[in-house]
């Protein structure tokens, strides 16, 4: 049984790319038995989000959108980070094993000073917060993109400095990166990404989902012309809820000519409202139990802890801090 263990921020609403290439491997995860951790990065978030009723919403609607999708609470822990403040004290350990030139080549950094943002020190550390969030919890794999890989590679950097330092106190994770797993296309062409502004959410109110698949950009080519499925944004995402006879027949439909691209974002929608209906109803129901999410990640948090205490309790013990 391996430990898994993945978060997210909680800067924006969950979209299709966060399903396909997060919450199905999840899902799998926790139905293979593994120990599986999500948690909600609140403290990442506050690298780019500063407001707070807005960290506060995002928080508890991004945990109401993972047990609408069918994270079970009594199978996995779902938790806030913030919730395990041990996390705070492990980050500061391994920032003082942490050498600088290991942060300036985090290339994560560098793409998001490129888009705007300030270079202040926690987007800098962000990688050493990331890393303990990862050790405190012994997990073994931690499922990524592999523009994502550069971070679990500096965790088990890191780790591997402690215990060589200190000690074999922290196991060290492996990135567990799925080679079929879609990097889906935002409207824009662009990878799918709340940054991006580019997304397609899965619990927007049908008005504006309808409005977010029909705004996904399209060429000038006319109806009667034939078009090149595989250069389509159209058919990228088409793909991603169709079954390999479904995709060759819309394949053989786009070379044909005739085919509209209202017809295709129809389907699309279509497709979407099928796949995710039974969670939006469920989330809905949800909207109206703030209780029940708050006791979810309550109950989550406690499982973390019960991981996480007592592997800080041992790092305070290696290094020479005095547990009271």
């Amino acid at each position: 049984m391996a430990v898994v263990l993945s978060g997210i921020q909680p800067s924006g609403n969950l979209h299709l790319g966060n399903y396909f290439g997060a919450v199905q491997q999840y899902l799998e995860f926790i139905a293979r038995g593994d120990r599986c951790y999500y948690f909600l990065a609140n403290y990442h978030a506050m690298t780019s989000l500063r407001d707070r009723a807005k960290l506060l919403e995002l928080t508890r609607s991004t945990a109401a959108d993972y047990i609408a999708m069918g994270l079970d609470p009594e199978t996995c822990a779902i938790y806030r980070q913030s919730d395990l403040p041990e996390v705070c004290e492990l980050q500061w350990v391994l920032t003082t094993l942490t050498p600088m030139g290991l942060l300036e080549r985090c290339h994560a950094y560098k793409d998001k000073i490129a888009q705007g943002l300030s270079a202040d020190h926690g987007l800098f550390a962000y990688p050493v917060l990331q890393a303990a969030d990862i050790l405190i919890v012994r997990a073994n794999w931690v499922p990524v993109g592999q523009d994502q890989k550069q971070h679990i590679e500096v965790a088990r950097d890191i780790a591997l400095r402690f215990n060589n330092t200190y000690g074999e106190v922290l196991a060290v994770p492996e990135p567990y990166i799925r080679a079929d797993v879609a990097v889906v296309p935002g409207r824009d062409g662009r990878k799918m990404s709340k940054s991006y502004g580019n997304t397609i959410e899965l619990f927007a109110p049908e008005k504006e989902l309808k409005s977010q698949i029909y705004s996904i950009v399209t060429d000038s080519s006319t109806l009667a012309e034939p078009k090149d499925p595989d250069r389509s944004n159209l058919y990228a995402i088409l793909k991603l809820f169709s079954t390999a006879d479904e995709q060759a027949a819309w394949s053989a439909r786009f070379r044909a000519g005739g085919l509209g691209y209202g017809d295709v974002k129809k389907a699309i929608l279509d497709k979407f409202m099928d796949r995710f209906g039974a969670a939006r109803r469920r989330r809905a129901e949800l909207e109206m139990q703030p209780d029940l999410i708050e006791s979810v990640l309550r109950a989550g948090a406690e499982k973390a802890r019960a991981v996480g205490v007592p592997l800080v309790r041992q790092v305070r013990e290696a290094v020479g801090i005095p547990n009271s």
